[in-house]
């Protein structure tokens, strides 16, 4: 092994600059592995992370408008949303974890500095879990707010900046439409690129019981629900793939399961057929997570692809290299093998120095990749973009495609030069 690396340098110096465009190809290709695997994984990450401002595999539940006649009633009845349609959700439907009802309206709010129109939204405690709704001074909201209808708020952080600037407002009172409400929480500032019904560093949240007695909709009858928020089990949300996978038509026309399970019990409390798709809407973000994953693993795949031609590419070089000093080493091998060396000595000591290029070239790229990213993690990132993050699956892959690249090239160079016959080699070094 000593000899083996010594020749490889003595190579290296007898052949600089054809050593260094070899290298390089070898260097470039892992550099190539390592920052293509971990932009991919950035965008993954970064893309679920925003994803999950808005919920953690939430659908919301909106009343629609029956299509078919069912049950007595005829087809364009409005479903509007009440309470008991959250407790027989929560009741019977046997896909959904966790269920919130919730009422919004915007209302005039005032501070001891400011006033302003903003979102207020009553919800239920369950609500704060499946929304990502986090506080970064203050508390959540409670069950015992929630029972007891107290009038308690979370502030978002922009609402806060509205009311107060820059003051602490923990404990301070608000009227909202002349009701005094105590502020409990504010939240934590959300980089939310979508929503149903606004940014949450905009609104006030509330519970939901204060909300429908301060506050009820006025323009519907009374009782009725903005919206009703649901959680699937996490078995619905891994079944989904196999659901994508199974489909004979359009993504639009699947009957994702938990909003099928979802409309049939709402089918049953409100008498429309179960089968009418139009009655009930439904926004499952699982669904919208699926999609982005799929389009994002596809990426990935796409940069591993690159980088990997890219280091086979290297390889080539390495091998090319590998079978010209094999050509000028024709003589050493004769003599080599004249003085009783053996044909798998001849080729170990020539598939080691292969291999040992390739390695010492993926060392100095892993090194070089390294630096890159750590650079760049240092600048602003974008929305959707974590940063370059290379985790074990990438890193095993960038290793273990160098280890057989240099396996590869190094092999073929050394078998030819492990079957030249000794009076051959002397022979043609000296003609």
């Amino acid at each position: 092994m000593r000899d083996a690396i010594t020749q490889v340098f003595d190579n290296l110096r007898a052949h600089k600059l054809r050593s260094i465009l070899t290298m390089f190809g070898i260097l470039w290709g892992v550099v190539s592995v390592v920052i293509l695997s971990a932009t991919g994984e950035g965008f993954q990450q970064g893309n679920q992370a925003v994803l999950e401002q808005l919920g953690r595999n939430v659908a919301i539940v909106w009343g629609g408008r029956t299509t078919m006649q069912a049950g007595g009633e005829r087809a364009g009845t409005l479903v509007r949303l009440t309470y008991s349609d959250v407790e027989a959700v929560r009741r019977e439907a046997a896909l959904v974890a966790v269920v919130s009802a919730e009422i919004n309206r915007t209302l005039r709010i005032k501070s001891r500095f400011n006033d302003t129109s903003l979102q207020v939204h009553g919800v239920e405690p369950a609500y704060q879990g499946i929304r990502t709704i986090d506080v970064d001074e203050g508390r959540l909201l409670s069950e015992a707010d929630e029972c007891e209808g107290r009038r308690v708020a979370l502030v978002g952080a922009e609402a806060w900046e509205q009311l107060f600037g820059n003051r602490p407002s923990i404990g301070e009172r608000l009227l909202i439409r002349g009701m005094p409400y105590t502020i409990v929480g504010r939240i934590r500032r959300k980089d939310q690129d979508s929503s149903y019904s606004g940014q949450d560093n905009s609104k006030l949240f509330v519970p939901f019981t204060a909300m429908a007695r301060d506050f009820p909709r006025p323009d519907v009858p009374p009782g009725t629900l903005s919206q009703i928020l649901v959680a699937p089990h996490q078995t619905v949300v891994d079944a989904l793939p196999g659901v994508l996978a199974a489909r004979t038509g359009a993504i639009r026309d699947i009957d994702w399961p938990l909003e099928r399970n979802v409309r049939e019990v709402l089918a049953r409390h409100r008498g429309f057929d179960p089968r009418d798709r139009d009655a009930i809407r439904v926004w499952d973000t699982s669904i919208e997570s699926l999609m982005f994953g799929r389009i994002i693993s596809a990426m990935k795949r796409f940069f591993s692809i690159v980088g990997v031609i890219t280091l086979l590419l290297g390889g080539v070089g390495v091998m090319n290299i590998m079978l010209v000093a094999v050509r000028e080493r024709t003589r050493e091998i004769g003599v080599r093998k004249a003085l009783g060396a053996t044909t798998s000595a001849i080729q170990r000591q020539f598939f080691l120095e292969g291999l040992l290029l390739t390695l010492f070239s993926g060392a100095l790229g892993f090194m070089l990749a390294a630096g890159i990213m750590l650079a760049v993690n240092q600048l602003p990132m974008p929305a959707r973009f974590a940063g370059m993050v290379l985790t074990w699956p990438s890193a095993l892959l960038a290793i273990g495609t160098l280890i057989s690249v240099g396996v590869i090239t190094a092999t073929y160079p050394a078998r030819r030069a492990a079957l030249l016959p000794p009076v051959e080699a002397l022979r043609y070094e000296s003609s």
